[in-house]
């Protein structure tokens, strides 16, 4: 019983931590590239964009489709660079708590 009581205050302080975390993350911003730098797109820490910047270069008509994959690629590196900051954020936090390999939390 004293393990059992022992991983609900681990988690209890883990819930803690990781609002703390959830806080932090809304003040992140990333930016992800793409086309050497013709494409970036800002992203923060709920994933959601708040700024996108084109360079003028790539805004003709016949090039659009290149614009579009470059919007993309700026997009998903930008979130992929959130999930990072997650990931690096909670890692220290799960520690000690018995979570088998692979699972995921609902809040990461």
């Amino acid at each position: 019983m004293n393990d059992m009581t022992n991983i609900m205050k681990k988690a209890k302080e883990m819930q803690q931590k990781m609002q703390q975390i959830q806080d932090e993350m809304v003040n992140l911003k990333v930016t992800g590239t793409a086309g050497g730098g013709l494409v970036s797109i800002t992203l923060n820490g709920q994933n959601i964009i708040s700024e996108v910047k084109i360079d003028p270069s790539l805004i003709k008509p016949e090039e659009s489709e290149i614009l579009e994959d470059l919007i993309m690629a700026a997009h998903n590196e930008a979130k992929e660079k959130i999930s990072t900051a997650m990931a690096e954020k909670t890692q220290n936090i799960t520690a000690g708590l018995p979570i088998p390999p692979g699972f995921k939390l609902p809040f990461s």
